[in-house]
């Protein structure tokens, strides 16, 4: 993705690549006000994980179920990933599953 534009100067919510299983928290009050920057770490997350692995993109309830605003732009991406919706979190968030696969 990149460190451009509008959000070159936050602090990513990853900053290195990931061999093993892990979650990206996308709850913070800034991801609750900005569903652009919710987008824009998710697909930084998958693209931060290692084929064979999955990342639980855990993201703020303000938004909504993901599958209205997130999935299309997940499914554009150049990285082979397989998507599962596991539920809600108790904070109210929702979490989806990334399986991360070998690229096309």
């Amino acid at each position: 993705m990149g460190e451009s534009g509008t959000y070159a100067a936050r602090e990513p919510v990853t900053m290195r690549t990931h061999d093993q299983p892990w979650a990206a928290d996308l709850e913070t009050q800034a991801h609750a006000t900005d569903r652009e920057l919710v987008v824009v770490e998710a697909l930084e997350a998958i693209e931060q994980t290692r084929p064979g692995q999955f990342v639980d993109l855990v993201t703020h309830e303000q938004h909504g179920h993901p599958s209205t605003y997130l999935y299309d732009r997940m499914a554009a991406l150049s990285v082979n990933c397989e998507l599962s919706d596991q539920g809600r979190c108790p904070c109210g968030g929702y979490v989806t599953r990334v399986s991360v696969g070998e690229s096309p």
